[in-house]
């Protein structure tokens, strides 16, 4: 059952992410081209996900377990630290740069937009990079 309630947020997701324009990597750059010729429609596609996600977290607080019966984890962090925003930093860069942010670079990446198979490539190259430091780091 769990696998079914995985799936389903991932395809509604994935779907929103292409309906939204997330997506197109022209559209996110669009948006944050400040200076340039903005298109300011992918705001109110994060002030939409902002306000259902608030709404989801305001109803999930109240509750211990999950609608699929998982117990619900909450993070333990709660303050910035170096970490964090050299992460949040990176990210920026990447997005910035490339017109993709994780989720929406794998969506493209299965429609087999070439951008977004080398984007997906660089990322996980990354993601062990930052595996094998984390390792060496906790020795």
């Amino acid at each position: 059952m769990n696998a079914l309630f995985a799936f389903v947020s991932g395809l509604v997701f994935g779907l929103g992410l292409i309906v939204s324009g997330m997506a197109n990597p022209a559209k996110v750059l669009g948006f944050l081209d400040l200076a340039g010729d903005w298109d300011p429609s992918l705001a109110f596609v994060m002030g939409g996900a902002v306000l259902a996600a608030s709404a989801g977290f305001a109803v999930l607080r109240r509750r211990r377990t999950s609608l699929s019966g998982e117990p619900l984890r909450w993070p333990a962090a709660a303050g910035i630290d170096a970490r964090l925003a050299l992460g949040s930093l990176a990210f920026g860069a990447g997005w910035g740069l490339a017109g993709f942010c994780p989720g929406p670079a794998l969506v493209a990446a299965s429609a087999g937009v070439p951008q977004a198979l080398v984007f997906v490539a660089a990322m996980l190259a990354g993601m062990a990079v930052f595996s094998i430091l984390e390792r060496a780091r906790s020795r």
